[in-house]
């Protein structure tokens, strides 16, 4: 028995399809498809693999004609998984006139990877209009441009009314043709005037080679910059390492690229990427095997001749690993330049990786504004001054465990600070801090930004203000590489306690300013550590890990 609520209403709706001698006339029905609806709706199985693909075309229009959801997403789904060459313009021809979403970007997405066989194949007639120009304007549809062109002549030939032609023709992107393909091919066809060749050699000759809008491949998520892919390192030193993908075996000896730093820039480490990617996403591992500090640039290009800078630390301190985002470029290669190191004239990199990421960024005068906290040991950050028992405690994220021997770091009031560096430069508006609260006492402080540990711009000032536990703290963006923490008052002793750090403040945590840091259910339970005598230190005799003796390269 058929319990489905669409033969309900269709058989006993009351409608002209309810009474028992009416004849209902179905339009643009293929019988076939439709008996594979009537199947369904009576035994809930419909055998997708059997059916032909127009057949199959036919019932995902029924199943979105009358409102089958969940058999309109197993088909799509059926269909995503026997797309080829032959068969792809025509399901996302139906996917973009019902607008379904996941097939129609899965339909593109094979087009994309397939793109000089779907030009060539006699399907890419069919498309309609609209659904051409949706797949030929795609940055990420990666074949030559005169390929394209040769393929919408051939559709505008078996297409194009009026202007139509027009209209599709003016998706070739002609400044990205030679000035013999313009000549030769595209000139004899007639369908463009002279006054668009004139104006694509013009574009051509006046434009940069990197504002030309390229094409490129689009792999979303996945390194592109290894063998497998093609590429490899074309300049530097002890090129073999860059892209090995090992990450965790390098030392003083081996196990990284490396070039010597130059006034002028001319040296550097240059990859050749396979082909012409799509790329937003770079990350790279400066050699970390002591506390020592980079400064570097980033180019792409597409000709090795004309470089576009994406990311610029020429002016910042940098260690170990270097998240990087930038606004999406087209390239073929790839050129690290370092232009400062702390200990030597030599520039170190461990690992380079290049990929497409749809992970949402915000830029700010090209610096990563951060929605976690960056100031974390798994982030690279590290506590380069201050005193504390254990290494890093003040970034390991631990509110909870601290009394009056551990857990916190601290420095004498009137001589040093605690001073945190980031990995890389970010632009931040806020920070957030724990200040030692075993007690009732209060401190003072102010907190400092800088990007090279010599100019330093203060964020906040609490000198004159009475502080206890938590303190959420924000000031308008700035960019910054070290956060220096200075405590100016103690209402117990002469020593500035600090037990937790993070940039930026985390919203997600429900703690109220001025409240202890042990905010669980079970603090009550949990009494403060009982107070030592007078003679116990509160500034603990270890060294931080600013201590750690240099290894030279």
């Amino acid at each position: 028995m058929c319990n489905n609520l669409f033969p309900r209403a269709l058989l006993y709706g009351g409608m002209k399809e309810s009474q028992p001698q009416a004849e209902v006339t179905l339009e643009e029905t293929r019988a076939e498809a439709f008996s594979m609806l009537l199947h369904y709706l009576y035994t809930g199985r419909a055998s997708l693999s059997s059916a032909r693909e127009e057949v199959l075309l036919d019932f995902l229009g029924l199943a979105h004609r009358y409102g089958l959801q969940p058999l309109e997403d197993s088909t799509s789904e059926f269909l995503r998984t026997i797309l080829h060459t032959h068969n792809v313009c025509l399901v996302f021809d139906v996917a973009s006139l019902y607008s379904l979403g996941v097939l129609s970007e899965a339909c593109c997405a094979y087009m994309d990877r397939h793109a000089p066989e779907v030009l060539a194949s006699d399907s890419f007639l069919t498309l309609s209009k609209t659904a051409l120009l949706t797949v030929v304007r795609r940055d990420s549809f990666a074949a030559s441009e005169k390929e394209i062109f040769q393929a919408l002549c051939r559709w505008c030939r078996q297409n194009g009314e009026g202007g139509a032609t027009q209209e599709v023709m003016s998706a070739v992107r002609l400044p990205l043709m030679s000035l013999m393909e313009m000549l030769n091919v595209v000139r004899p066809s007639g369908l463009l005037s002279p006054d668009d060749l004139l104006d694509a050699i013009k574009t051509r000759s006046e434009s940069r080679d990197m504002d030309l809008n390229y094409r490129g491949i689009l792999i979303p998520e996945e390194n592109i910059a290894t063998m497998k892919y093609g590429a490899q390192v074309v300049k530097g030193e002890l090129k073999s390492a860059l892209l090995d993908g090992d990450t965790q075996n390098y030392d003083l000896d081996h196990g990284f690229s490396r070039h010597p730093i130059e006034e002028d820039g001319c040296a550097g480490l240059q990859i050749k990427l396979g082909q012409a990617y799509i790329l937003n996403h770079i990350r790279i591992l400066l050699w970390d095997r002591d506390s020592r500090s980079y400064s570097y640039y980033i180019e792409v290009s597409m000709d090795e001749l004309d470089w576009m800078r994406v990311v610029d630390h020429s002016k910042y301190l940098c260690r170990s690993w270097q998240n990087l985002f930038f606004t999406p470029r087209v390239a073929r290669y790839v050129r690290i330049v370092g232009t400062h190191n702390t200990v030597n004239k030599v520039f170190h990199l461990v690992s380079l990786e290049c990929m497409f990421t749809h992970r949402s960024f915000t830029l700010e005068k090209g610096l990563l504004v951060p929605n976690e906290n960056v100031a974390t040991i798994a982030a690279c950050s590290s506590v380069i001054e201050g005193v504390s028992r254990s290494r890093n405690a003040l970034l390991n994220g631990d509110t909870h465990n601290y009394d009056w021997d551990s857990g916190y770091t601290c420095h004498q009031l009137g001589s040093g600070a605690i001073v945190i560096q980031l990995a890389q430069p970010y632009s931040i508006g806020s920070l957030r801090l724990l200040l030692w609260d075993c007690d009732e006492r209060s401190y003072s402080y102010y907190i400092e930004v800088s990007n090279n540990q010599q100019e330093w711009t203060k964020v906040v000032d609490r000198t004159k203000v009475p502080c206890r536990s938590w303190q959420t703290l924000k000031f308008d963006k700035q960019p910054a590489s070290f956060i220096r923490i200075v405590g100016t008052h103690n209402s117990a002793n002469e020593v500035f306690h600090c037990v937790h750090f993070e940039c930026p403040a985390q919203s997600d945590a429900e703690v109220k300013e001025g409240s202890p840091g042990q905010e669980s259910s079970s603090t009550s339970q949990n009494p403060r550590p009982v107070r030592p005598s007078r003679t116990h230190s509160l500034l603990p005799s270890l060294p931080s890990s600013s201590s750690t003796s240099q290894p030279h390269l």
